[in-house]
């Protein structure tokens, strides 16, 4: 059985589902580099405009999957070596997800903790069912809360100081203390946060792809920005260059008309 399942629902919208619900979608060697390169074939596909990333079963995702087989040390090879390269493959798909230029939306059914904490985290929009939990778990199991991206995305989705209580602690909180620090937009009922995940996939899918691609990249980059003069710099450069693809007069006539603009693919 494939440890990833990917559903295209309709025209534009694929779900990817973590499909490991014996371990709670527990992220192992094995299903994160089929991870991986799902990612990227739906990131090349010209034809997909968004991800909606969620987990089989009764979790989203437990973490790192302590318990497999393929992560015991072997004897003969150097303990930091092996456990920095496992480290290194579980964070390049948290940065796959925030580099592509497909926007990915995170639909938590239960449980994100650990590197499922950082995995929703990295996703450009997230969504939550009742019986979701959350908890950057890390500093509770004897290492750093910094882990995975935590600490570069937490701070700018919740504010610095809800960041640093919740990582310092390493508590699981609930779906509604989700919603109420902005971490998820919205709680539906258990059962129907795919659904909620995939009404706002419809409204980017009707964006012309060359816009969401550069207002993701654009929005990423500015984060960083190392002042409001940069980012305005960065904004206007992608403006000139999305004016420049003709969209903007397809859009224009299809108002004017009143009907559907049709956009070309990347």
């Amino acid at each position: 059985m494939s440890e990833i399942i990917i559903d295209e629902i309709e025209p534009g919208v694929v779900v990817l589902t973590m499909n490991r619900p014996e371990r709670l979608n527990a992220l192992a060697p094995a299903m994160l580099e089929q991870m991986r390169q799902a990612l990227i074939e739906l990131d090349e596909a010209p034809g997909v405009r968004v991800v909606v990333l969620t987990g089989a079963g009764r979790a989203f995702c437990a973490g790192a999957d302590v318990k497999s087989e393929d992560n015991t040390p072997s004897p003969s090879k150097n303990p930091v070596a092996q456990v920095f390269h496992s480290q290194e493959q579980i964070a390049s798909i948290h940065e796959l997800i925030h580099r592509m230029r497909t926007p990915v939306i995170a639909a938590v059914n239960g449980v994100a903790v650990g590197g499922g904490f950082s995995l929703a985290l990295a996703c450009d929009v997230r969504f939550a069912s009742e019986s979701a939990r959350f908890g950057s778990i890390f500093v509770t199991r004897g290492v750093s809360s910094c882990d995975m991206g935590t600490s570069y995305l937490l701070p700018r989705i919740v504010g610095i100081s809800r960041a640093a209580e919740l990582m310092l602690t390493g508590r699981i909180f609930d779906a509604n203390e989700a919603r109420g620090i902005g971490l998820v937009q919205d709680v539906v009922d258990d059962g129907a946060v795919v659904d909620r995940a995939l009404a706002t996939a419809r409204q980017i899918v009707a964006n012309a792809p060359m816009a969401v691609w550069m207002t993701k990249e654009t929005l990423w980059q500015n984060i960083d920005a190392p002042s409001f003069r940069h980012a305005l710099d960065t904004e206007n450069r992608t403006q000139v260059m999305c004016s420049f693809s003709g969209e903007i007069r397809q859009a224009f006539d299809a108002f004017v008309n009143q009907t559907t603009p049709q956009w070309k693919q990347l």
